[in-house]
């Protein structure tokens, strides 16, 4: 296997095992669990919209005309919309009953698109030098780690079991090995394929987090415990705009 291809793979199979950062709610007993998961909701709405809007969408537009950039992030919504609405005819219709959330799918899905676009940029990073895919790979590991225990959070809060969460957590987090190998083989290409992706995934961010996820936040109608996920909402936003000045080029 070429050098650089081998590079990819291993940077990105380790920014999958990331996904495997739920396996410490494992340590928690079921009733603190159901208390957290909402917080954890909390958190990763504010990571999510923080992600569109101060990492997806100025990558976006730094490389492509903003209408198209708009235009694909609409894109991303409607779709996300349309997708939602299937699911929840399907599960909820057919079925009678809707034990497992279907925002629970739509944040794989968004997740997954995001990873994707993770392996795509450590791939472009690694094809310049191998110093700036190491660098490169460790920023997208400081971004992912908290986004994907927050993600967790989501599933379990959705309907998930803990196995089944950890399970399909990893599935999501695996696409940035393919998101690398495309990358690789595609590099001349690379820049057409994220000016898709990153707005799409952007779209699909803010969708679900406004969508479904502040919905969920706002279930709780307890005073204190709004304030507590108001504040962890805003310190989910707040990191990745951390993340952005810190690690940002």
């Amino acid at each position: 296997m070429d050098q650089q291809l081998l590079n990819i793979v291993t940077a990105t199979f380790s920014i999958s095992l990331l996904s495997f950062i739920g396996i410490v709610v494992f340590l928690i007993k079921e009733k603190i669990l159901q208390k957290l998961s909402l917080y954890l909701v909390a958190f990763s709405a504010g990571a999510l919209i923080g992600g569109a809007f101060f990492h997806l969408l100025p990558e976006a537009t730094a490389i492509q005309n903003e209408l198209y950039i708009y235009g694909y992030l609409v894109l991303g919504i409607i779709l996300f919309f349309v997708i939602e609405r299937f699911l929840k005819w399907r599960h909820c219709h057919e079925q009678g009953e809707c034990d497992v959330h279907t925002f629970t799918y739509m944040s794989l899905l968004g997740d997954g698109v995001h990873n994707l676009i993770d392996g795509l940029i450590i791939a472009s990073a690694f094809m310049i030098s191998g110093y700036l895919g190491v660098v490169t790979t460790i920023a997208v590991a400081a971004h992912e780690l908290p986004q994907e225990l927050g993600d967790f959070g989501v599933l379990i809060h959705g309907g998930f079991s803990r196995t089944k969460a950890l399970l399909w957590n990893f599935f999501s987090g695996i696409t940035a090995i393919f998101g690398g190998i495309i990358g690789y083989f595609l590099i001349n290409n690379i820049q057409n394929v994220t000016l898709f992706l990153l707005p799409f995934a952007a779209g699909g961010f803010i969708y679900v987090a406004l969508s479904d996820l502040i919905p969920e936040i706002h279930s709780d109608s307890d005073p204190k415990r709004s304030f507590i996920n108001l504040s962890i909402f805003l310190l989910g936003l707040l990191f990745m705009v951390i993340m952005k000045i810190y690690l940002g080029e």
